[in-house]
């Protein structure tokens, strides 16, 4: 099996690279090809067709038994609980507390709890405030306090801020500055100018110079260097190929996975389905018909004429009862009347001071249409 069909053929020339290998690839490149592509093959293969299995047999546990089952619960689950939850909440939860909570706390807050809080508490605080606290807040401690501050603080206070401010400006001011500019050149000269002359020719020389270049160097030589190499040389084209054999791989596995898949389906519709479906057309499907004309279609068609037969007869032997019945009645009580001229032909049903209906009677009217000579 060529297993680089993926790559572009090359031509062979003078200016080329030899046809076993690709320019910029190394020996060890193409001796470590073939032989991963084949243990990757060995192991990826058994992973292919079980992750398939896996495939497969999770998409029918979908269809067949996940989503009707998950129909059927959601059904249940409908009927059993939120159908008689929501009933139960309409019918009976809602009532009870609209009429056991709600509407005693309404009427028992604009009945008796705002009248109560109106007329027994803020009635009397607003009277209070403005009628007693207001005037003595305003006459016993607002008052004094304002005259005492406008009379006596105020003055006062003017006064020391201009002897204050006097004083600032004739001495202070002057020796201030005089003070701060000695103590600035005396922290500049004794601490600063040593310290940073200390630090930029000294300190940082040493330590760039001494420290930092031999370690960069070091670092660069025994660890930066090795270390880009044997990824350069060995692990990068090493992990390309592992990659590219783990792709090649996969894709051969999944070719020989639907192939298996292929033989097993054909297997089990020759072994299996082929049979079946010749069962049903030369069996089934021959006694299913000779059962549907030969059986079915006669005794639907007896039963549906012993049906009409016998509603017929249920038919004839109602209207024999209710003749029966009518002749009965006028044995006992007689003919009925003739309707005079002008009377409507009314069956009326209820006789004389009564409600009872009696089918066939035709007592005399409560109310003639037209008095009698």
């Amino acid at each position: 099996m060529e297993l680089d069909k993926d790559k572009p053929p090359r031509a062979y020339g003078s200016q080329q690279a030899p046809p076993h290998y690709e320019p910029g690839e190394g020996c060890l490149t193409t001796a470590v090809r073939i032989p991963v592509r084949i243990v990757v093959l060995v192991v990826v293969v058994p992973l292919r067709l079980v992750w398939d299995v896996l495939v497969v047999s999770g998409r029918a546990l979908d269809r067949v038994v996940l989503r009707p089952l998950g129909r059927s619960l959601a059904w249940l689950g409908r009927v059993l609980l939120v159908i008689p939850l929501v009933w139960l909440y309409g019918t009976v939860f809602t009532p009870l507390v609209r009429y056991g909570l709600v509407v005693p706390v309404v009427w028992l807050y604009g009945a008796v709890l705002t009248p109560l809080v109106r007329y027994g508490l803020v009635v009397p605080v607003v009277w209070l405030y403005g009628a007693v606290l207001t005037p003595l807040v305003r006459y016993g401690l607002v008052a004094p306090v304002v005259w005492l501050y406008r009379s006596g603080l105020i003055p006062v206070g003017r006064l020391l801020g201009r002897l204050l401010g006097r004083l600032y400006e004739t001495l202070l001011t002057p020796l201030g500055h005089a003070l701060g500019w000695l103590l600035e050149w005396l922290v500049r000269t004794l601490l600063v100018w040593p310290w940073v002359a200390l630090w930029r020719y000294v300190v940082v020389p040493v330590v760039y110079y001494g420290l930092m270049v031999p370690a960069v160097w070091l670092t660069r030589v025994l660890l930066v260097i090795p270390v880009g190499w044997v990824c350069r040389v060995i692990l990068v084209p090493l992990g390309r190929e592992i990659g590219a054999a783990f792709g090649v791989a996969w894709r051969v596995a999944g070719h020989i996975s639907r192939a298996v898949g292929r033989a097993l389906a054909w297997l089990t519709w020759n072994l299996l389905g082929r049979p079946l479906r010749w069962t049903y057309r030369s069996v089934c499907t021959p006694v299913g018909h000779w059962l549907r004309d030969s059986v079915w279609a006669p005794a639907r068609n007896i039963a549906a004429v012993a049906g009409r037969a016998a509603g017929d007869a249920l038919r004839s032997a109602r209207a024999t009862v209710r003749q029966a019945r009518r002749d009965a009645w006028r044995a006992l009580v007689g003919a009925p009347r003739a309707p005079e001229p002008g009377e409507p032909l009314v069956d009326r049903a209820r006789t004389l001071g009564s409600t009872t209906i009696v089918p066939g009677a035709e007592p005399a009217p409560e109310i003639s249409l037209h008095k009698r000579g």
